[in-house]
């Protein structure tokens, strides 16, 4: 056959061409964590310890561990989150705890956010700060440490940046995991009155 006597392959119209499947929405909510929570908690939390740097643990965490650190968090006052979805799975948690133990220190918290792998990217993690920042903030915190990994953890410090966290500093091989070397990146926000969000 010669190249023009080819026929133009016909395209459907549109309204005959098959429609992709409506993806599902992403529902979840945000709520504070009970003790039931913390098997799934500690689970996303090991996935991290296993398979990155953005925590400088090597050990995961044990279930009796966690439940000190629950219980500090609540005889404190301070917020310890998740997000569930609709179904009920944990998708992600969030705390506070002060970020030194002594007393001078003591409006000064340090927050930890952490997503199931495969709830990143979604805006949970916005959903998780925001209102992590609004409940440390009404418990009396003033400010809000953050310490970063350096490495791997470039969507943690853009989101923290978004709620107004600024650098006030690195360190350089601090910690030493992987086989490699690790600083983190230092970041800090004050808690004045709630702010309108856009």
């Amino acid at each position: 056959m010669l190249e023009h006597e080819y026929q133009q392959r016909r395209s459907l119209e549109a309204f005959r061409r098959r429609r992709p499947e409506p993806q599902p929405e992403f529902v979840y909510s945000v709520r504070e964590a009970t003790e039931r929570d913390l098997p799934d908690v500690r689970e996303i939390y090991n996935h991290y310890v296993a398979n990155s740097t953005v925590t400088f643990d090597e050990a995961p965490w044990t279930l009796a561990a966690l439940r000190k650190k629950y219980a500090k968090v609540r005889e404190l006052g301070y917020p310890f989150l998740v997000a569930e979805s609709g179904g009920g799975q944990v998708l992600g948690f969030a705390f506070v705890l002060p970020w030194k133990d002594k007393a001078a220190y003591r409006f000064t918290v340090e927050n930890s956010i952490y997503l199931g792998p495969a709830s990143t990217g979604r805006g949970l993690g916005r959903a998780l700060m925001e209102q992590l920042l609004d409940r440390a903030r009404d418990a009396g915190a003033k400010e809000v440490i953050a310490v970063i990994a350096d490495r791997g953890a470039e969507a943690s410090i853009a989101l923290h940046e978004k709620f107004g966290f600024v650098t006030t500093g690195t360190m350089g091989r601090v910690g030493y995991k992987f086989d490699r070397w690790l600083g983190v990146v230092m970041m800090q926000k004050s808690l004045g009155k709630k702010e309108k969000r856009r």
